[in-house]
């Protein structure tokens, strides 16, 4: 296992610090390879759909992205392609799906504190966005997402211009997550991990809702108290946090991943 040459804080529970531009970037190739892995057990591959995306370090108008056409759950280090602002591969092998780069350059370009943007066509997060509606604060877990998420009402098709993805950035404006009506869901974080985790969860809370509506009317959790969970569980370091019993799995149990 490649060990990246990073400062660490003295509360593991904490995101790291770096000592060098490289190590800062090799730490985001590793965590979204792992990140990748992990779509993948959970079953977010849907065909040649769906991509998380890192900003560089160093070129912050370059991203790392996976080279179209590779099974997430095969995806290691040295597989992934960084990406300029003109959708040109500039380093590694593989070309970019249009897609990608089309939604996740206008994310990275309209918002720079976004290190990290997720997109998939994951079962429940394409189900709840035919209804063309935010999520409710039906449970502790969904209050994360509490008036901080958004709702792009506006499907056209596959996502292949720049112009569509900026749009999209538009209605994600400073929120973390969206709703891509008729689509799926996108998530952006500070950090890999967080872009990941916040998917994770998005994805569960569309399929609790799902679940409950479909028997019932759900009890809404009050403002307040939604708010009040919101502005504890919903933030960038509780969603760094909440990735890394994932990577302490997928990194034992999959070391190929740092190839």
């Amino acid at each position: 296992m490649v060990q990246t040459s990073l400062v660490r804080p003295s509360n593991p529970f904490q995101p790291p610090t770096f000592i060098s531009i490289e190590s800062e970037r090799r730490h985001r190739q590793e965590r979204l390879a792992a990140a990748f892995r992990v779509f993948a057990r959970l079953g977010f591959a849907q065909g040649l759909a769906g991509h998380i995306t890192a900003r560089d370090p160093e070129l912050t108008d370059h991203f790392w992205v996976n080279p179209f056409g590779i099974h997430f759950s095969r995806i290691r280090v040295s597989d992934l392609i960084l990406v300029n602002s003109e959708g040109q591969v500039v380093q590694g092998e593989g070309k970019v799906s249009q897609a990608a780069f089309a939604i996740h350059s206008q994310i990275h370009e309209a918002r720079p504190d976004v290190i990290a943007a997720a997109h998939a066509h994951s079962f429940y997060g394409k189900t709840w966005s035919s209804l063309g509606r935010l999520l409710d604060p039906i449970t502790q877990d969904s209050c994360a997402f509490y008036q901080d998420h958004a709702l792009f009402d506006d499907f056209t098709g596959i996502v292949l211009e720049t112009s569509e993805g900026k749009r999209i950035a538009q209605a994600l404006g400073r929120s973390k997550a969206a709703i891509l009506r008729n689509h799926g869901i996108l998530t952006v974080g500070h950090s890999v991990d967080e872009a990941a985790w916040w998917y994770i969860r998005l994805e569960d809370t569309a399929k609790a809702q799902l679940l409950a509506e479909a028997v019932g009317k759900p009890i809404l959790i009050e403002h307040d108290i939604a708010l009040k969970i919101q502005q504890r569980g919903g933030t960038h370091q509780a969603g760094w946090g909440g990735f890394q019993y994932l990577w302490d799995e997928i990194s034992h149990n999959q070391p190929d991943l740092f190839d």
